[in-house]
């Protein structure tokens, strides 16, 4: 069921390999902010337009502290090719048994062209330096995603 983690709640921890098969953990970006981005498949329209916009907006996420992971079911070969494609500058975690989708609750039955299907929700997390959600973003589109959490780091920024 599609029951995405809330702000406030502990981040799962989790090690996945990434677009190298090297195994990535979240403990190691303790101590700054990461934004884990859920998305369907790589290499598709909408999934390349956010990772696009989010690579484009590398620099000015850094300087808010955050560092950028994309996870998806798609196997590391595919992630390489993805990064290689479109040179990702952040990583890509292969969750072939989306065990972690499941974690943050973002895996559940979705409908496209009539058909339903289990698969990863489009959602993006954003933890704090504790390990703990500090925002949950699900109400965008792949072409404003990236403002939409630039948006949100400035308005935090500006209080």
């Amino acid at each position: 069921m599609f029951k995405p983690l809330l702000e406030g709640e502990k981040a799962p921890q989790f090690s996945l390999p990434d677009q190298d098969g090297e195994l990535i953990s979240l403990d190691e970006y303790k101590g700054q902010r990461v934004l884990v981005y859920f998305y369907p498949k790589a290499m598709t329209p909408g999934c390349t337009v956010q990772a696009c916009n989010l690579r484009d907006n590398f620099d000015e996420l850094k300087k808010y502290n955050v560092a950028i992971i994309g996870i998806s079911t798609d196997n590391p070969d595919k992630l390489s090719r993805f990064m290689e494609k479109e040179l990702l500058n952040f990583e890509l975690l292969s969750d072939e048994q989306h065990i972690v989708a499941e974690q943050f609750g973002v895996w559940g039955q979705k409908e496209f062209m009539g058909k339903t299907y289990d698969g990863i929700h489009r959602v993006s997390f954003l933890i704090d330096s504790q390990g703990i959600i500090e925002k949950v973003f699900n109400d965008f589109k792949t072409s404003n995603h990236h403002e939409v959490v630039l948006n949100y780091l400035k308005a935090c920024s500006a209080k």
